[in-house]
């Protein structure tokens, strides 16, 4: 009589099949240490993306998508142009102090440029509030303080073309003075121009779409006038002057000016710090209002 051959069991199936995978796969040899590589893979999956999810790309999409707006172009480099056109070529060879007057008015309205431009650019978060593209957003790792850093950055780079405009237009109408100081002037006007980009983002989150660039543009006007970047403060009563000295716009014209020569005052510094302080917070604030909203 012959011996039945026996079958091995489920169970025992499963192990040798364990065990085969083990052999084949050291890095799984160990069923506890498989769960902790699974556990840790399931983390970085879920792990908030790198800087926040800030990236190059990010800005190089808003960027584009800045310079696709006909109307931004035209704020940000046909207008303060012009207006050097018509104000600064007619002051051409008279002095303000030890300034030629067309290069004062020059460094002013690109002054004005970039704080229109990087305004803009902040206050445009107004609009894609309005089309649900924050609430896209809300639902992405982007950390918020990613997105307010690139749309800081971008909104500095339209900045930055509206100083190349006008400065360009500066140099080929016959008003020259050292490269050095052009330089020195439109990196200065650039600088300060990021307390502007943080304006217009706090702005953009705290007005409907419909009047966040209308409203933006009107305090801009009146910050530059009073400010000091459409006329010289000294035609200005005295009691307009002290609070001209409390207006942004003011500090920015006058660092962007300090390489002219002419000196500076150097409460422009501390006017530029708390205002660039106090626009980043209210930005902070109104997103973080914003997102609980959302």
């Amino acid at each position: 009589m012959s011996t039945p051959i026996p079958h091995p069991t489920a169970t025992e199936t499963a192990s040798s099949a364990t065990a085969a995978t083990e052999t084949a796969n050291p890095a799984t040899a160990n069923p506890a240490t498989a769960s902790a590589t699974a556990f840790l893979e399931s983390l970085d999956a879920r792990r908030p993306p790198r800087l926040g999810g800030f990236s190059s790309t990010l800005v190089r999409l808003e960027l584009l998508r800045k310079l696709r707006n006909r109307r931004t172009l035209i704020f940000t480099m046909v207008m303060p142009a012009v207006f050097y056109l018509i104000f600064g070529l007619t002051n051409r060879g008279q002095m303000l102090g030890n300034t030629d007057a067309a290069l004062y008015i020059s460094v002013s309205l690109a002054t004005y440029g970039a704080m229109v431009a990087t305004t803009t650019g902040g206050a445009q978060v107004a609009v894609e509030r309005a089309l649900g593209w924050s609430r896209q957003l809300a639902l992405t790792p982007l950390h918020p303080a990613a997105y307010i850093i690139t749309k800081v950055l971008v909104s500095m780079v339209l900045g930055a073309m509206s100083v190349i405009v006008v400065f360009g237009l500066t140099a080929v109408t016959g008003v020259h003075t050292p490269l050095g100081t052009m330089v020195a002037c439109g990196l200065l006007v650039i600088l300060a121009s990021s307390v502007f980009a943080a304006f217009g983002v706090m702005l953009g989150y705290l007005l409907p779409a419909e009047n966040a660039l209308q409203i933006s543009s009107m305090v801009l006007g009146i910050f530059s006038l009073i400010g000091g970047l459409f006329v010289p403060l000294a035609v200005w009563p005295h009691a307009l002057q002290t609070i001209a000295r409390f207006t942004p716009a003011y500090g920015a014209g006058e660092i962007a000016r300090a390489p002219l020569g002419g000196g500076y005052d150097q409460w422009a510094v501390v006017n530029i710090l708390v205002w660039l302080a106090v626009f980043i917070a209210g930005s902070a604030w109104a997103l973080r209002k914003d997102t609980t909203r959302v």
